[in-house]
């Protein structure tokens, strides 16, 4: 393009970072609207035409536990979507805009991932069609942003762990937060194939007081629209943990890194941890591993926190 006189467009466009930050936003605005619609107890009119019941009918299935845990794992989602959003734009306003190539990959490979997590409805029969639309619309603008942002890596440049030049205290938290990361990774694999497969575990079953065989005879569509919410929450919490891991490993030291993961924690584990209690979902052994991850999360950041030493 012509830099002296560049037209509106491209002047836009600049050097794909907008792009990037505008997939960014469009994942925010759909993580609160998510989150909307969760604590209004809403579902969305595909939803409902899908199902072919009315909210009021749903609702009636065992004393409405069916709807209490459909909103759990949509709030859960919404947690996700928000966390990656907040660390698409750190990572497209920090290292990115430094020529940092790490950077561009982990965009790349954990947005690529999400947006493949959509296939998921292939395992669980649901098509979702306004996903099914904004992933449509959103992938060339991402794809348009990655590819314009590569002019800002350098050739020369290598990914190098940041983490081997901190002091103890900062590498120990770097540690926590990398660990935290695959595991984030670990667990969103996992959930993202049991949407594929079997689609609940016993403790859902337990809290809902309800079997698959009584769901199916209640409504055939049901379980594969609840698949379908586990599934893509698996896709997203995968990318959100590649992305954790990749700073935790590669990025430099920064107070906007810090605040970066922080508001991305809070949202993530947050919503996934919260909406437990708020639907009574109480089990203990279901809430362990993410417990555990938030934990290892916050302890990273104490040991990480701007101004500390080694």
């Amino acid at each position: 393009m012509s830099t002296q006189n560049p037209s509106l467009l491209e002047a836009v466009v600049a050097d794909g970072r907008p792009l990037l930050q505008f997939t960014a936003f469009a994942l925010f605005f759909s993580g609160c609207f998510a989150l909307f619609l969760s604590i209004r107890r809403e579902f969305l009119p595909h939803d409902i035409a899908f199902l072919g019941m009315t909210p009021d009918q749903l609702c009636a299935i065992a004393e409405c536990r069916v709807v209490a845990f459909m909103f759990h794992d949509r709030v859960a989602f919404a947690g996700v979507l928000v966390a990656i959003a907040i660390l698409y734009f750190w990572l497209t306003a920090v290292p990115l805009a430094e020529g940092a190539a790490w950077a561009w990959w982990t965009v790349a490979v954990s947005g690529g991932i999400g947006f493949l997590s959509f296939l998921s409805y292939l395992g669980h029969g649901y098509l979702d069609t306004w996903h099914g639309v904004g992933s449509v619309a959103l992938v060339p603008i991402f794809m348009a942003g990655l590819l314009r942002s590569r002019v800002l890596l350098r050739s020369a440049a290598r990914a190098r762990a940041a983490l081997r030049g901190l002091p103890g205290r900062q590498r120990l938290g770097r540690l926590a937060l990398l660990a935290t990361g695959l595991g984030m990774v670990l667990a969103g694999a996992t959930i993202l194939t049991v949407g594929m497969t079997g689609v609940f575990v016993p403790q859902d079953l337990e809290f809902m007081r309800v079997s698959v065989a009584a769901l199916d005879a209640a409504n055939p569509r049901l379980v594969p629209l609840i698949a379908h919410d586990r599934a893509g929450f698996g896709g997203g919490l995968l990318s959100a943990g590649l992305v954790v891991a990749a700073c935790a490993l590669f990025a430099n030291p920064s107070r906007s890194l810090w605040q970066a993961l922080a508001s991305a924690g809070a949202a993530g584990f947050g919503a996934a941890i919260g909406v437990h209690p708020a639907v009574g979902y109480a089990d203990w052994f279901h809430l362990a591993p993410a417990i555990a991850g938030s934990l290892l999360f916050v302890i990273g950041l104490a040991l990480t926190a701007p101004g500390q030493e080694g």
